[in-house]
């Protein structure tokens, strides 16, 4: 009866997990305490799961990427990539991100090349951005420190059999996988919409809320009257009053006190309210906004402002910044700008004050689109010894002479003795959810273990596939997690599929390795949509994608990608 109630909390995990209604790590500690109370796993053994050695060499590989990701190498390398034609610019990009993806933590691969290309008016941000996500994570699953769905599936391998993966392990079939997924996204790369920058004002890329104050003069006067239907780029795309919406806006259309006009337009555009007097931009006069400088960002994935309103962050005061516009793809977002729950992926319009850039949560809430850097970059000197202490590390784990663990323990000294990295810097960038969210999958994993209910999992697996044989269970293993993949986080999709995998391998009498790798590289597998991997958000919004154009390039990439993974994996780990 335990093991079933188990199962049952898991499919309850899981469906709050993709209902999105509970952040993951909420859901994952709840959980983990849950099995604690009912006595499914001891204080020892829950303790034991936030300190297993490989989710703290996966939690310090991500604090020294803080360093890496401040090297001009990135900044550097994306400025010379997209010279020549198009087609081998695409190419170029694609190699250069998939291979410093392999070392380098691809979010911050992907957030340097997104700057250059959102800034650059050469080659359409649309015919690259998709190309780049996707090459990033194909690099990322050819190394052990490539991404962290590899280290959270090492974890798992070492804390339920002692299994440590090497660093080149995943290489063996990630490489010619990476290669033949490679010219299946080259060819339907060409195949992406081309929104360049000179087409904003056509494509209308924000939507701008503004209040029209009660004194303004603008009231008891017709939008033709006020000269609103002649903007220079911008159109008058509604109007809010007393909690309807007035649309179309007729140019006889008398205004009220209060009335919310919303605007849509190119963002270079904005200016054109500033000659209105008493019209207010999230509660902020134009005037006072305007003059400052605009700026436009993405929402991180490691921001507090996700799931939460302007208004609820008192966003003004927390960055000395208005938003004046919000974009999401191609999508019209509905109602005043401050009540829209902001979402990871979201592009964000701001007027920003002389002080904005010397805010310290900027990176971790933000990727830059537009404006200047908000954090200093490393010096020449600094950014070699950072370089080389890095590699050091990755050679000489790859080279089994130093375990990985210790090797960014001492390059962590290095940085925080040169300065480079500061005690402040690795507190606001903890990634505090992560390690909640795998630490308590750990636990989750020997409640699994200890109530019967793996063995239950694994029996039906051996059910569904019976007369498939092995062959059969190690393919469900694999299509279960890249469902999972596509509609939860990457991470939380190893952490749900791992306990599966190895009962299922431990159950039929075979080697755990294939299973082990069809979880990992299941997990790599987001291609379809753009919700369940951090960099298909950080594009989504700057190249103005919708549904159908993840859908359209995925679907064949996918395919290709999941074909040769089932081919190469038995071949390479067998059974």
């Amino acid at each position: 009866m335990t093991a079933w109630l188990v199962l049952l909390s898991l499919a309850g995990l899981l469906a709050l997990l993709v209902s999105g209604l509970v952040r993951p790590a909420i859901a994952f500690v709840t959980m983990a305490a849950g099995y604690l109370v009912c006595g499914l796993v001891d204080t020892t053994v829950l303790l034991q799961q936030y300190t297993n050695p490989a989710l703290a060499a996966l939690l310090l590989l991500l604090l020294v990427s803080l360093a890496l990701e401040r090297s001009p190498l990135l900044d550097w390398v994306s400025e010379h990539l997209l010279q020549g034609r198009p087609d081998k610019a695409v190419l170029k990009l694609m190699g250069v991100s998939a291979v410093l993806s392999a070392f380098l933590n691809n979010t911050a691969v992907v957030a340097s090349f997104l700057s250059t290309i959102s800034r650059q008016d050469r080659i359409a941000p649309s015919r690259l951005l998709i190309p780049l996500s996707y090459a990033s994570i194909l690099g990322g699953m050819t190394t052990l420190v490539g991404t962290s769905t590899n280290l959270v599936v090492n974890s798992f391998a070492l804390g339920s059999a002692g299994i440590e993966l090497g660093m080149f392990q995943f290489s063996l079939v990630g490489v010619p996988v990476a290669l033949l997924t490679f010219a299946v996204l080259v060819w339907r790369a060409r195949t992406l919409p081309h929104h360049h920058p000179e087409e904003a004002e056509d494509k209308l890329s924000y939507f701008l809320a503004a209040d029209l104050e009660r004194s303004s003069e603008l009231v008891g006067k017709s939008i033709e009257a006020n000269g609103l239907r002649s903007l220079d780029g911008l159109y008058l795309l509604e109007i809010e009053r007393e909690g309807r919406l007035i649309t179309p806006v007729g140019p006889e259309e008398v205004l009220h006190a209060d009335d919310t006009l919303v605007f849509t337009g190119a963002v270079s555009k904005v200016q054109a309210l500033q000659r209105f007097p008493g019209l207010k931009l999230f509660g902020h006069h134009a005037d006072d906004l305007l003059a400052t400088n605009l700026m436009e960002v993405v929402v991180s994935h490691e921001s507090e402002l996700s799931g939460r309103t302007l208004q609820e962050v008192d966003f003004r005061s927390m960055f000395n910044a208005g938003v004046v516009g919000i974009r999401r793809g191609g999508k019209r977002l509905e109602g005043q700008l401050g009540q829209i729950p902001l979402r990871v992926g979201d592009c964000l319009l701001m007027a920003v004050g002389s002080d904005f850039h010397q805010h310290r949560n900027l990176d971790r809430n933000f990727h830059l689109l537009s404006g200047s850097p908000t954090r200093p970059r490393l010096s020449t000197w600094e950014s070699g010894l950072t370089l080389a202490g890095f590699t050091g590390v990755i050679g000489l784990s790859a080279l089994e002479l130093l375990p990985l663990f210790h090797g960014l323990l001492l390059m962590m000294g290095g940085l925080l003795l040169g300065r480079v990295l500061s005690p402040s810097e690795l507190r606001r960038r903890f990634p505090f959810e992560l390690w909640m969210i795998i630490g308590s999958a750990l636990a989750i994993a020997q409640g699994l273990e200890t109530s019967g209910a793996a063995d239950l999992l694994a029996d039906g697996m051996q059910a569904m596939f019976n007369g498939h044989g092995v062959y059969g269970a190690f393919i469900g293993c694999y299509i279960l997690t890249l469902l999972l993949t596509e509609t939860v986080t990457n991470n939380a999709a190893a952490a749900l599929a791992f306990p599966v995998a190895w009962t299922t391998a431990h159950a039929l009498g075979v080697a755990p390795m294939p299973f082990i790798m069809a979880v990992a590289y299941g997990a790599s597998a987001c291609f379809l949509i753009p919700y369940g991997y951090q960099t298909h958000l950080m594009v989504y919004s700057p190249g103005r994608y919708s549904l159908i154009d993840f859908l359209r390039i995925g679907a064949p990439v996918s395919i290709v990608y999941s074909a040769a993974v089932l081919v190469l994996t038995p071949i390479v780990f067998p059974f």
